[in-house]
């Protein structure tokens, strides 16, 4: 029995210990999400700024041509995708939800693909689907490591266009829905697709005081586009560190669940093993007590029958 209850005992002890780390990951993990959320929300309002500089741009300048897209669509050039995942576990199927994704939609494409991963653990399942892999990024750990992240990403996407000046860039990740949900995405990035830039061009001004454009204007656009591309990799990487964190935090909040429902269960268990050894030993004290208070009893009857009846002797022979 003690060997029982010394064993369920190290049991509970090790869910405790366990519960505890589990507590502590699923508390990182909601703080990773606040201040991920965070940068989203922030990116929001300068990215409504860049699409006003691009609307005044494009109607001055006007959009692409019909010659290139005529050349677009005769010519199939290369496809360079970057694929954000995640370079840590516990985070569920997220890695592979991208992958599949991604899969899909390039192979889709024409053109020659060139992948570049986000996260040694989806860099590996790309280079399983066979896909050609030009390159592995480091997944950032906080919101300052993502700026440099996204210089990486934009050096190697220039040197791209400059051996392909119709290169398209694509961006896959995963988009957080609700605190604990998400959805992989693409989003292609270049060329400019002409549909969006004829809708911006008809964007209306949100003041009466309407912009003029400056110096250059072809100079000013290239600078917005710049612009444009930087804060629209921001937000990808942003929203797929936030899905990241959100699908750990409900790993963690599962685990801990079952933790909890199994230290409950090794509780029960211990509490009725050891009531029950309680009450074995409590029934041999009263056996004992009972059986000693017998034996006392005959004991003092046989002496009262001496004392009596003188004629009876304890028989001493042997």
């Amino acid at each position: 029995m003690s060997e029982t209850l010394a064993s369920l005992r190290r049991k509970i002890d090790r869910a405790n210990d366990l519960q505890s780390v589990v507590r502590t990951m699923k508390a990182l993990a909601a703080s990773n999400v606040g201040q991920y959320e965070k940068s989203v929300s922030a990116l929001s309002d300068y990215y409504r700024t860049v699409e006003l500089g691009l609307s005044t741009c494009f109607r001055e300048i006007g959009t692409s041509s019909a010659p290139a897209k005529r050349k677009k669509q005769l010519r199939a050039g290369t496809v360079g995708a970057v694929v954000f995942g995640s370079d840590q576990g516990l985070v569920g199927q997220f890695n592979d939800i991208i992958t599949d994704y991604a899969v899909a939609k390039l192979a889709a494409l024409p053109g020659k693909v060139q992948v570049w991963g986000v996260g040694e653990r989806v860099y590996s399942r790309l280079a399983n689907a066979s896909l050609p892999l030009i390159g592995l990024f480091a997944v950032p750990n906080s919101v300052k490591a993502i700026t440099p992240l996204i210089g990486q990403i934009l050096v190697e996407s220039e040197k791209l266009r400059s051996q392909d000046e119709d290169a398209e860039l694509y961006l896959f990740y995963n988009r957080h829905k609700t605190r604990v949900t998400y959805e992989p995405v693409s989003q292609r990035l270049l060329p400019l697709d002409e549909t969006w830039q004829s809708d911006l061009a008809k964007l209306p001004w949100p003041t009466k005081n309407l912009p003029e454009v400056i110096g250059d204007s072809e100079e000013t656009m290239r600078a917005i586009i710049s612009e444009y591309l930087f804060v629209s990799l921001f937000r990808a990487c942003a929203e797929s560190l936030v899905s990241e964190n959100s699908s750990r935090l409900a790993a963690m909040q599962r685990a801990d669940k079952n933790i909890e429902e199994l230290l409950e269960n090794l509780n029960g268990e211990f509490y009725r093993l050891r009531q029950s050894g309680i009450d074995e030993e409590l029934f041999e004290v009263v056996s004992g007590f009972e059986a000693l208070s017998g034996s006392r009893g005959s004991g003092h009857r046989k002496s009262k029958m001496t004392e009596h009846r003188p004629w009876i002797k304890p028989n001493t022979e042997k």
